[in-house]
């Protein structure tokens, strides 16, 4: 009895002595004996995505949060190219409409800008995007200022100039970051008071409106643009927002959310198996899966990968009408056998975000399947990191993690967790 118990004893020590080493167990398959892995959390894979770890006052990349271990990449979107895109986009729309653009005939079109986050990396490209192509950008310290105008109707506001398309003069008439009172950013129903705002303010000077997201740009196109027929330009190809291009939304930006979020997992799932990364992304894997040199890019300095934007309006929204389906050329099943089920942990840092709860995180749902991982998906309140990372109580039962911060500077806030 005494040697049982001391050997009972013994087991328990060990069983505990693996929970504080971050180590995780494999389930067996049928038949096989129960094997421990010997991976700790640290050294597990690691994607952020959406949200690239950065300095949010000087964007420059956190590269130690890039480079947590050899398994950890980024996955997003080229914001610079989609913001000269979305900036390009508008000027073209007033170029072909310059003879009926100005509402009030003033000889000025005036456009009013609903700023996501003037700490996030992406919002501050998309301000800067339509600021150049409109000709309203001020430079300061060899680069564009991204700053919310806040009201400008005289044309005297320091952080922007007024531009020229054509033969009219183009003025930044008012911009903000919309923030609501809780601290939420990209906030939707902030951006649908502030059109209200604006309009009592501008009225018929108003005559496009654009926003850094759709989410904020559908909100003001209901709330007023839509009933004054005034072009309202957004950006994520959200299904509700490319179906409006119907009744006069002007357009929006595709950032690609289907390749986004197959390489999102399939950066961890190539992890898990020990493959090349470039597995099923650059080279066909077994199943046929591979992406075109057309719609990403990698960045082998900034461990990133970029998926490339397309803009959508009236011309071609029609092939954007069903935001969630998968890319087709990497929808094939991985097999069970060379790929089996890993348990992955996955936020998204705002439950109530348009573009990730309804585009991104479903489209993360048809991938997941695909590549045999059960993906537990944890939805913050865009509001603080602890909300999320309270969630993360015990790493330790998951093969892989995918992080969406809801600030860029806070990367340090879930490695801990992983140490």
């Amino acid at each position: 009895m005494k040697k049982r118990l001391a050997l009972l004893a013994m087991v328990a020590a060990l069983a505990v002595s693996a929970v504080a080493c971050g180590k995780t167990e494999e389930k067996p398959k049928d038949g096989d004996k129960k094997t421990e892995s010997t991976t700790e959390n640290k050294d597990k894979p690691l994607v952020w995505f959406n949200r690239q770890p950065s300095n949010s006052s000087t964007g420059d990349l956190d590269m130690a949060a890039l480079s947590f271990n050899d398994d950890t990449y980024y996955v997003g979107f080229d914001a610079n190219q989609g913001a000269e895109l979305q900036g390009q986009m508008v000027k073209e729309y007033i170029e072909a409409n310059i003879d009926k653009i100005d509402r009030n005939g003033d000889g000025v079109i005036g456009y009013v800008l609903a700023i996501g986050d003037i700490g996030h990396n992406d919002s501050i490209a998309r301000t800067r995007g339509v600021r150049k192509a409109l000709g309203t950008a001020v430079e300061k310290d060899g680069a564009i200022v991204s700053d919310p105008v806040g009201t400008n109707g005289d044309g005297s506001a320091t952080v922007v100039k007024d531009g020229q398309v054509g033969s009219l003069k183009v003025r930044e008439l008012a911009s903000q970051e919309m923030k609501n009172s809780a601290g939420a950013t990209w906030d939707a129903a902030t951006a649908g008071n502030a059109i209200g705002a604006w309009a009592s303010s501008f009225g018929d000077e108003i005559d496009i409106v654009i926003s850094n997201n759709d989410g904020m740009g559908m909100s003001m196109f209901n709330a007023w643009s839509s009933d004054k027929k005034v072009p309202t330009f957004g950006y994520d190809a959200n299904s509700d927002a490319v179906a409006a291009i119907a009744d006069g939304y002007g357009g929006t930006i595709s950032q690609h959310a289907d390749v986004q979020a197959y390489l999102t997992l399939r950066v961890l799932r190539n992890a898990l198996d020990g493959v090349d990364v470039d597995t099923g992304i650059g080279t066909a894997d077994e199943a046929g899966n591979v992406l075109s040199e057309d719609v990403y890019v990698y960045k082998a300095d900034e461990r990133s990968y970029y998926a490339l934007n397309v803009a959508v309006t009236a011309e071609n929204y029609k092939d954007f009408t069903d935001s969630t389906v998968v890319w087709k050329p990497v929808s094939n099943q991985l097999s069970e056998e060379t790929s089996p089920t890993k348990k992955v942990w996955l936020n998204i840092y705002n439950a109530s975000d348009n573009f990730l709860s309804s585009t991104y995180q479903p489209l993360l749902q048809n991938y997941d399947d695909l590549m045999n991982l059960d993906v537990e998906y944890i939805g913050g309140d865009g509001q603080t990191e602890s909300n999320i990372t309270n969630r993360l109580g015990n790493p330790n039962e998951y093969d892989a993690y995918a992080i969406n911060m809801v600030k860029t500077d806070n990367a340090a806030s879930y490695t801990a967790l992983l140490q």
